[in-house]
C-alpha cells in the first residue's frame, strides 16, 4: 500500500492513542475537571451568583454563612459567595492571559536566538541573566511601582517578566535540534528560514514550554492575587480573590468566612492547573518512550 493511503491512517491511530493516554491520566483528568468547572463560573457568573457582588446591605454586616448568604457577608454587608463567583472571571483571566502572551513572546524569541545565534543571542541572554537575578514577584512589584495601580498594569508587569523562562526553554531545545540530521537536510534542500523555523523546528521544540505554561499560569494567578492583596492590582469595588483576602484579614479572628472561601477557590484553581501540568509531563514522557 502506498504512503498516500497509509499516512492518514497512521495519523488517525496516533491521535486516538494520544486521546486514550490523556483520558487514562488521572492527574490530567482531575485537573481538567477542576478547571472546566472554574471556567464555567468565569463565563457565566450571573447564573451562579445569588446577589449583586457590590450591593451593600447595612442590616447584614459580618453575618456568618447561611441559606441566604452561602459564604456569609463582609464588613459592608456584601454577599461573599457572589463576590467570590464574580472574582473567578478576573483571576482566571489574570492567570491565563498573563501567561499566554509571555509564552508566545518567549517561545518565538527563544526560537530565533537559538537558530540564528550571534549578536541577537548574546544581547537576549545578557538581558535574561540580569532580569533572572531578581525574584519574579519582586520584578512585578518594581514594575507596578513605576506604572501605578490597576488591572491593566498588572498584565503589563506579568507580560514584561514572564517570557524569560519560555525563551530559555525553547532556545535550549533549538540549539540541540539545530544539529540534527533532518534539519540539516532541510537547510540543504533550500527551504526558507520561515519554513524551517515554524514548520520543522517549532513543533519539535515547543513541548517543554507547553508543559511549563501550566506552572506559569499558576504563578500569574498567585502573583495577580498578591498584587491585589497589596493594593496594587484590582481596585474597589471590583471583586477579586486577592482583594477579598485583603479585606478580610482584619476580621479573620471573628469573621473567618471573609478569607477562607476566597483562599479556597484560589488554592483549588492553582491545584487544577498544576495537575494539568503534571499530566502533560507524564504524557510527554510516555510519548518519548
Amino acid at each position: 500500500m502506498s504512503d498516500a493511503y497509509t499516512k492518514p491512517v497512521l495519523r488517525k491511530k496516533e491521535k486516538t492513542g494520544y486521546l486514550k493516554m490523556c483520558l487514562h491520566n488521572s492527574s490530567f483528568m482531575a485537573g481538567s475537571v477542576i478547571i472546566l468547572f472554574m471556567l464555567l463560573l468565569a463565563f457565566f457568573p450571573q447564573v451562579f451568583a445569588t446577589h449583586d457582588p457590590n450591593e451593600i446591605n447595612p442590616d447584614a454586616i459580618l453575618m456568618g454563612p447561611s441559606r441566604e448568604n452561602f459564604f456569609g457577608t463582609d464588613n459592608y454587608g456584601r454577599d461573599i459567595y457572589s463576590r467570590v463567583i464574580w472574582a473567578t472571571r478576573v483571576d482566571i483571566s489574570l492567570g491565563v492571559f498573563g501567561a499566554i502572551v509571555p509564552f508566545f513572546i518567549g517561545s518565538i524569541l527563544g526560537l530565533l536566538t537559538g537558530y540564528y545565534g550571534g549578536i541577537l543571542d548574546t544581547v537576549v541572554m545578557r538581558i535574561l541573566d540580569v532580569l533572572m537575578a531578581f525574584p519574579f514577584t519582586v520584578l512585578v512589584i518594581a514594575i507596578m511601582s513605576v506604572l501605578g495601580t490597576g488591572l491593566h498594569n498588572v498584565y503589563i508587569a506579568l507580560w514584561s517578566t514572564g517570557w524569560m523562562t519560555f525563551c530559555r526553554l525553547v532556545r535550549a531545545e533549538t540549539l540541540v535540534l539545530k544539529k540534527s540530521e533532518f534539519l540539516q537536510s532541510a537547510v540543504v534542500s533550500g527551504f526558507s528560514d520561515a519554513r524551517i523555523l515554524f514548520r520543522h523546528m517549532l513543533p519539535n521544540v515547543i513541548a517543554p514550554a507547553i508543559v511549563f505554561l501550566a506552572s506559569e499560569i499558576v504563578m500569574c494567578l498567585l502573583t495577580g492575587a498578591s498584587m491585589s492583596f497589596l493594593g496594587l492590582g484590582v481596585q474597589p469595588p471590583q471583586s477579586e480573590w486577592g482583594y477579598i483576602l485583603n479585606t478580610g484579614r482584619g476580621f479573620i479572628s471573628f469573621a473567618w468566612w471573609m478569607t477562607v472561601f476566597a483562599g479556597l477557590f484560589l488554592s483549588i484553581t492553582g491545584i487544577g492547573f498544576s495537575l494539568i501540568g503534571d499530566g502533560l509531563t507524564d504524557f510527554l514522557r510516555t510519548k518519548g518512550r
